[in-house]
């Protein structure tokens, strides 16, 4: 029984080796006016109005170009397929959206004197250490400090989303909220979950 039965997944195939699809990755991505895209070899490359990205694709996945709508594909066996064409298709989308609209990641500072100033493409922050703390805005993106946020609020603005959340996520890391007054730097609407502390506990006796 055990080799008729190995005779017949040899002759129809193993399903769990056929290439699957996922339901999100074979949607086609629209390319909006004023965004072009080009393909070639393993790389594809995107301009539009906010500015120009690559990104170097797996030989495991296929992209095609065709009236104006990327197509991306999978041949890889099993899962892997549906895998790897949907997450090449989260990819390509978000770069797309980046060069058309751009994207956007708001950071504020909470404390007592604590601030940011802009000098040319170097971002100062005073987070309440003995020294000031320096970071060099990476190439493609762009700092602003709103004049009435009194250099509490900063806005990183850019078409690459994964340099723009590596950013956020850096800066933020210089001085992260503390648990006992929210006092740090946050990303806008991150809900801090704050602890009571000893004198939340019934004050002193």
């Amino acid at each position: 029984m055990e080799a008729q039965a190995n005779a017949a997944q040899t002759a129809g195939g193993d399903s769990r080796l056929a290439p699957k699809t996922s339901r999100v990755g074979k949607r086609p991505i629209d390319l909006p006016k004023g965004v072009t895209a080009t393909i070639n070899g393993r790389k594809i490359d995107i301009k539009g109005p906010k500015g120009q990205l690559s990104r170097a694709i797996t030989d495991k996945v296929e992209l095609k170009l065709d009236a104006g709508k990327l197509h991306v594909s999978s041949a890889a066996p099993g899962r892997d397929g549906s895998r790897l064409q949907g997450l090449t298709r989260a990819l390509v989308a978000a770069m797309v959206k980046g060069v058309a609209e751009g994207y956007e990641r708001t950071l504020e500072l909470k404390g007592t004197g604590y601030r940011v100033e802009l000098k040319g493409t170097t971002l100062n922050f005073a987070l309440g250490f003995s020294h000031p703390v320096t970071f060099a805005v990476p190439t493609g993106l762009t700092a602003t400090i709103p004049a009435d946020s009194k250099g509490t609020v900063l806005i990183l603005t850019g078409a690459d989303k994964e340099l723009i959340g590596q950013t956020a996520a850096t800066i933020r890391g210089f001085r992260p909220p503390e648990p006992y007054g929210g006092k740090g730097v946050r990303y806008r609407g991150e809900r801090v979950r704050e602890k009571a502390g000893k004198a939340g506990k019934g004050g002193k006796k």
